[in-house]
């Protein structure tokens, strides 16, 4: 499994589309931004589902976290059914979030893989994709990494998803 973790607007759906192109067996790919369309619609703006504020800040309720629970167990599953699996998440509550991961993951095999990028940059991403809430990639950019662990980092910054693509392939090599 691979879990790359990074803010809003940084990068990583790009990168998850080149690693299922560069890397030699099939991955799937599953992210946090589906699970979201996932959810009901009564969840999607409710304080027990999931907010996000005019400033594009982001708060999740009690229902929430219990199917991300459900949904993060059913992909470890698939995992340890022989799938080969890349996870895109933002880490809202940082090293929280990683050790929701490492219990459901337990000896699972896991490539922790940071997704960084410089907030002014992820910004002009955001309002370039018109499908975010403004502020949402300033507000993440640098809390979604607060005291996570990982065994490799990319910057998105001024490196492009395949070459980014390309060392986290290199690293599984």
């Amino acid at each position: 499994m691979i879990i790359l973790n990074g803010g809003s607007s940084s990068g990583k759906s790009g990168i998850v589309r080149c690693l299922q192109a560069v890397l030699p067996d099939p991955w799937l790919a599953f992210g946090c931004d589906g699970f979201v369309d996932a959810l009901p619609a009564r969840m999607q703006a409710a304080d027990e589902g999931i907010v996000v504020a005019a400033d594009g800040g982001v708060s999740v309720g009690a229902d929430f976290r219990t199917l991300e629970a459900a949904w993060r167990d059913g992909l470890v599953a698939t995992a340890r059914a022989g799938a080969r699996v890349i996870i895109d998440d933002v880490f809202l509550g940082g090293a929280a979030s990683q050790q929701r991961w490492q219990k459901a993951l337990g000896d699972l095999p896991v490539l922790w893989v940071g997704v960084r990028c410089a907030s002014a940059v992820a910004t002009g991403r955001e309002v370039a994709r018109g499908d975010r809430t403004q502020g949402m990639a300033a507000s993440q950019a640098e809390v979604v990494h607060e005291g996570v662990r990982y065994d490799m980092e990319v910057d998105t910054t001024h490196t492009e998803s395949l070459a980014c693509a390309h060392a986290i392939a290199a690293r599984l090599s």
